[in-house]
C-alpha cells in the first residue's frame, strides 16, 4: 500500500548504560576455544562486533521501552492524552502475559482510550508494527500512535558463557550458541501521526515484504539460549532479500543508485557486507551500528535510524531504505521521504 498521510513525528533511542567490550567474552572464552580448535577472535575478527551494550540487572523490557518512548514523547511536546495506539515489538518481554505494552502503557500514564499489545515477529516487528499503524493513520482512526522496543541481550549472554566454559561443550554445540554473544541491549521509540499534523515531517512510503517459513527453525531462542545454523541462515536469509529486493525495484522503483541512505537490521560484518554485495548497495550509505552495539534483534532498525538522525546523516528530500530480516525467515523493505 502507498501511504500518503502518514509521517514520522519524532524518533529517539536509548542506549543501555555498559559498555561490554568482546574482548571480555573473548578472553574468557579462550580456554574453551583451544581445547575445541576454533578460532579464539570470532566476534572481533568474523563478526566485526567490538562491543554490545547491557543495563543494570533486573532492568525489564518495559523499563527500556519507557525511556525511550518518554523520550521521544517530551522531544516531539506531543500531549499523550492524543496518542490512539501503543505497540511494543520486544523479543525480551517481562511476563509471558500481561503483555509487555500494557506495563508501558501504564509506565507512561497513556489514556485509557488508547490501545495496547505486542506485535511480535522477531527482528522484523518494529517494521511491521510501523506499517500496522500506519495503516490506522492513513484512515484517519488516531491521531498519533507510538511504536516502542527495549531489548537486554544481558541475560542470555551471562547464561550463554557459562554453558561454554563448561568441559562438556562440543565444538558444534559452541557454534549453534555463538550468535548470542553478538546480541545487543538498547531501546528505542517512534512517534508516528498524520501528515496535516506534521507537514515537513519524514513520510513513510510504503513497502514490500516477502516470507521463507521453510527456513523457520533455522535460528530459536529462548530467554536464556538460542540456537542459530549460522551458514545455512545467512544463505536462505540473502536468497530472500534477493527476491524481496526485485519486489522493491518493481513496486518502489529502488535501484542502488536511487537510495540516499541505507537502515538495515545488523547482524555482524558478513551479514552486512554479503547483502550489500549480493544487491549491489554501496556501504558508504550505510549507517553502521553493529561494531558498537551489536545485533539489537528489532530494535536495530529504528535505532539505527535514530543514530543517523543523531550523527546528522538525515537529509531533507533523501530516499531512506529500511530493510531487514528476521528469523522464520521474513524480509521486509520500506522506504521514507526525508
Amino acid at each position: 500500500m502507498q501511504f500518503e498521510q502518514v509521517v514520522i513525528a519524532g524518533i529517539a533511542h536509548v542506549e543501555a548504560p555498559h559498555r561490554v567490550p568482546s574482548s571480555h567474552f573473548e578472553d574468557r572464552l579462550a580456554p574453551v576455544c583451544d581445547r575445541l580448535g576454533i578460532r579464539k577472535d570470532m566476534l572481533t575478527g568474523i563478526a566485526g562486533i567490538e562491543a554490545r551494550r547491557w543495563w543494570d540487572p533486573g532492568t525489564t523490557a518495559s523499563q527500556a521501552a519507557t525511556l525511550a518512548a518518554r523520550k521521544v514523547i517530551d522531544e516531539t511536546g506531543v500531549d499523550p492524552a492524543r496518542i490512539g495506539v501503543l505497540v511494543n515489538t520486544s523479543v525480551c518481554r517481562d511476563f509471558l502475559e500481561p503483555s509487555t505494552a500494557s506495563l508501558v502503557h501504564s509506565n507512561l500514564g497513556l489514556p485509557t482510550s488508547c490501545r495496547n499489545f505486542d506485535l511480535g515477529n522477531a527482528c522484523l516487528a518494529f517494521v511491521n508494527a510501523m506499517e500496522f499503524v500506519a495503516l490506522q493513520l492513513e484512515c484517519g482512526l488516531i491521531e498519533y500512535a507510538l511504536v516502542v522496543d527495549g531489548e537486554s541481550s544481558r541475560d542470555i549472554q551471562e547464561a550463554t558463557l557459562a554453558r561454554m566454559v563448561s568441559p562438556e561443550m562440543t565444538a558444534d554445540q559452541f557454534r549453534a550458541e555463538f550468535a548470542s554473544l553478538t546480541l545487543g541491549s538498547g531501546a528505542v521509540a517512534m512517534l508516528l501521526t498524520r501528515r496535516s499534523l506534521a507537514p515537513d515531517a519524514p513520510r513513510l512510503v510504503s513497502g514490500v515484504q516477502r516470507a521463507a517459513t521453510e527456513h523457520a527453525r533455522l535460528c530459536w531462542g529462548h530467554a536464556t539460549h538460542m540456537e542459530t545454523q549460522t551458514k545455512a541462515l545467512l544463505l536462505a536469509g540473502v536468497t530472500l532479500a534477493q527476491a524481496t529486493w526485485r519486489d522493491a525495484e518493481h513496486a518502489l522503483g529502488w535501484t542502488p543508485d536511487a537510495l540516499d541512505l541505507l537502515v538495515l537490521h545488523q547482524v555482524s560484518a558478513v551479514h552486512t557486507m554479503t547483502l550489500c554485495t549480493t544487491l549491489g548497495l554501496d556501504p558508504a550509505k550505510l549507517v553502521l551500528t553493529y561494531p558498537e552495539y551489536g545485533n539489537i534483534g528489532p530494535a536495530a532498525v529504528p535505532f539505527t535510524l535514530s543514530q543517523a538522525v543523531a550523527q546528522g546523516r538525515t537529509a531533507r528530500g533523501q530516499r531512506v531504505a529500511l530493510m531487514g530480516i528476521g528469523s522464520g525467515l521474513n524480509c521486509a523493505m520500506f522506504e521514507l521521504n526525508w
